[in-house]
């Protein structure tokens, strides 16, 4: 027995920081003449939003990036890019509240150039940790932005070449509406929350005969009421169906409509259509050919139309109005009641309906084709395929795409003073149309020679929707754009399903006609210890340098693949991260205890060793299962199971007297299985892995392959497991009862007649006497 050569007694996180350094410039650098089958990762671009990436966010990514490092070692040339999603309102909030100056109160210019220096600012942020968890991207050749110049144009290009075939209109419509950000917002931006409000039950008279109560949330619409409507089946109010009724407190006209929109159960059953509460009221209008009022402007204020309410925002108008109701007697009664509210997901802000000029992509018109394509792709889990085709289902709208903000790409047209017609340049250049002169010299409808720039901007996920197109090279490599898209793989979160996951379907289909990817990868969420959302006013937030500098990256990435399955929600624990750093000392352990021999060949392999390579061919069956499904959770708990329960307590007892006396079959197999335990891991664990491959075997461990079932134990030996297990078990079991040692010879010890190929093996591991 020599020296070990791992020469650490213990694995210390700090050489997960050396290794850093030590990893070849070409380690993961993509070479697509390498001759290897290419597949391709649309890797989500993270959007740095902050000077700390969330915990969970960097364990999703951790196992993407297990994703790319499994591939590689499966025998695929893996194109890995990694770029920051820079654009959008969040870097515009942060620097509204870091100056306290809301955005129309700056310059646009300036707002634009702070924006950038405090977005350069987080992004090393995120760079800086992607490199710390061992993220394997290829960032020397495939990183990009999403605010640079080119990505812009690349987004803007593709948006032309749409328009000119007709995909995008503008309209003046009732649009989904953000006070807070002032812009308007699609359908996949707003979330629904439970708050508090308040059901005013108001006595509507009428005028010609008996008038009736009607219980609204927003009394502050009273002013743009233009209809009432029952249900046609609701017996309470059969008489008073095309009635006339007068809205308090203006008086104003308006009638009854038998419609299956209004619901008998909730408030009184009658409803007021107003111009606009939810979606249903913009239905209705058009539905009935009502006279909309436009009651709110795009500050979130009353409007004149709101008479002596003018100027109030919403929140204070519903309070005055009801007051005023109140003391004119009309209010019968006020119910507090819990009442899910639209909410931007951004701002946190309750929705308005405000009727704004924007520009729109056609998608209702496409939605059957975008379910077949969504049959057409696989989906890692499969059940998570029904997010996308709930949500597709859901759509009654087609996308507003415009936003009225800064710091985003911008809309690329031109409006012709004379006669308004947009005009489309060609693509390629990086268009700003707000300050950059018209591309034409006269328009080709009147030929006006005076020209407007558009000034609004477009939302996020038009720029983030293209990120499939540039993981395939698109405007880079056309070679290899065409043979290679759709992309191999797009892994992201079950929380942009709706817009991500969706936009660049409908992207894909609309620019090229086919699915955007071949798999789909959705994992579950990060969650705190207790199951809930981790946020700053829940003080439940884990920043994951500290975890990193305690345990290790690989503890937390261990941890992060053996804790669920693929799809599932995961609770952050730093216990069990701690417990993962535990597994990885085992592990260390007996690594450190094999390289103490000199690697040999075999020869004739016993019976003990036959057996262990089985259950190292089962182990390996079930981890490349695992890895082919893209879930960690499958080769990290059998590796652990493995080597805690069967490989260390069990195989290397039974053989160390060999070892120590140098029998090559015995040190022949326990570096087999070190290999291969190793290579099983390093795309979990980069580090540790890595570490112990180039001190006892030289290079890289992740220039290796996956090992593959050899079938050189024979799988009956596996048969063999649960009896042998019990028989340690019940030897160990006896001696602790008679106070002895695990040194000491033990008698009287009858071993099961299908144990007997063992025989030599467990009575010098054990000390019997037969």
């Amino acid at each position: 027995m020599a020296e070990p050569t791992l020469k650490g007694k213990r694995w210390e996180p700090a050489m997960e920081e050396k290794l850093l350094q030590a990893w070849e410039p070409d380690l993961y650098r993509f070479d697509p003449g390498s001759g290897k089958p290419i597949f391709t990762i649309d890797t989500p671009p993270p959007y740095p939003s902050g000077m700390s990436w969330h915990i969970g966010a960097v364990a999703a990514y951790s196992l993407i990036d297990m994703i790319a490092r499994s591939l590689r070692m499966r025998g695929y040339e893996v194109l890995f890019p990694f770029g920051l999603d820079r654009n959008g309102i969040n870097i515009e909030r942060t620097v509204e509240r870091k100056y306290d100056k809301p955005l129309y109160e700056w310059d646009r210019q300036e707002f634009i150039e702070v924006c950038r220096k405090e977005v350069d600012r987080q992004s090393q942020v995120y760079l800086k940790t992607a490199h710390r968890i061992g993220f394997s991207a290829d960032f020397e050749d495939h990183y990009y932005e999403t605010d640079s110049p080119e990505y812009r144009a690349m987004s803007q290009g593709i948006f032309l070449q749409l328009f000119e075939r007709g995909y995008f209109y503008r309209d003046l419509r009732p649009t989904f509406y953000c006070p807070g950000d002032r812009t308007p917002i699609a359908e996949a931006d707003i979330e629904y929350e439970t708050r508090p409000s308040r059901l005013v039950h108001v006595a509507f008279q009428g005028k010609n005969g008996p008038g009736v109560t009607v219980a609204t949330t927003r009394p502050e619409l009273l002013f743009a009421c233009d209809a009432v409507i029952v249900h046609p089946d609701d017996e309470r109010y059969t008489d008073l169906q095309g009635a006339t009724l007068l809205v308090p407190p203006t008086g104003k006209e308006v009638q009854v409509y038998p419609h299956p929109a209004a619901d008998p159960v909730f408030g009184t059953g009658a409803a007021m259509i107003c111009s606009y509460g939810d979606t249903t009221d913009i239905r209705l209008f058009r539905e009935l050919a009502l006279n909309p009022v436009a009651a709110i402007d795009e500050e979130g204020r009353m409007t004149a139309d709101a008479g002596p309410y003018e100027g109030l925002t919403v929140a204070e108008a519903r309070r005055s109005v009801t007051s005023d109701l109140e003391k004119a007697g009309v209010v019968e009664k006020v119910e507090e009641i819990a009442h899910k509210t639209p909410v931007c997901g951004r701002s946190g802000d309750a929705i308005e309906f405000v009727q704004t000029e924007d520009w729109y992509m056609r998608q209702l018109d496409v939605l059957p084709e975008l379910r077949e394509l969504v049959g057409e792709m696989e989906f890692h889990p499969s059940r998570h395929r029904q997010l996308l085709l709930d949500w597709i289902d859901a759509l009654t709208i087609d996308w507003p795409v415009g936003r009225r903000r800064y710091y985003h790409t911008e809309i690329p047209l031109w409006y012709c003073e004379s006669c308004g017609e947009a005009l489309a340049p060609p693509p390629g250049p990086y268009y700003r149309p707000w300050k950059d002169p018209a591309p034409f010299e006269s328009c080709p409808r009147c030929a006006g020679t005076a020209f407007r720039g558009e000034e609004g901007v477009f939302d996020t996920w038009m720029d983030s929707s293209n990120s499939n197109l540039v993981a395939t090279l698109y405007n880079r490599d056309d070679a290899f754009f065409k043979a290679h898209f759709p992309a191999s793989l797009r892994p992201q979160g079950r929380d942009i399903v709706r817009n991500w996951l969706y936009y660049t379907l409908l992207k894909s289909y609309r620019f090229l006609g086919v699915k955007p990817f071949e798999h789909v990868f959705i994992h579950g969420m990060g969650l705190d210890k207790l199951g809930r959302a981790m946020h700053d006013s829940l003080g439940n937030v884990v920043e994951p340098g500290p975890i990193f500098d305690q345990h290790g990256v690989d503890a937390f990435r261990f941890w992060a693949a053996s804790e669920t399955n693929v799809g599932e929600d995961f609770r952050v624990s730093e216990d069990k991260i701690g417990g993962a750093k535990k597994f990885l000392t085992k592990l260390w352990n007996v690594a450190r205890f094999i390289s103490s021999f000199p690697e040999t060949e075999a020869g004739e392999l016993p019976a003990t060793e036959r057996w262990i390579l089985a259950e190292l061919d089962r182990l390996v069956d079930d981890a490349q299962a695992g890895f082919e499904d893209f879930n960690f959770f499958v080769p990290s708990n059998r590796v652990r199971d493995f080597l805690w329960n069967l490989f260390a307590p069990h195989y290397v007892e039974m053989v160390k007297h060999r070892a120590y006396e140098g029998d090559p079959a015995a040190i022949h197999v326990l570096h087999r299985v070190l290999r291969d335990l190793l290579r099983l891991l390093a795309p979990i664990c980069p580090f540790i892995t890595d570490v112990i491959w180039r001190e006892m075997y030289g290079g890289s461990v992740h220039r290796e392959a996956l090992p593959a079932v050899r079938e050189e134990g024979g799988s009956d030996w596996v048969a063999l497991t649960p009896s042998l297990l019990e028989f340690n078990s019940s030897v160990w079991k006896e001696k602790k009862e008679q106070g002895l040692a695990l040194r000491d010879q033990i008698a009287g010890v009858d071993l099961p007649e299908n144990l007997t190929p063992f025989a030599e093996d467990l009575s010098r591991m054990h000390h019997i006497q037969w």
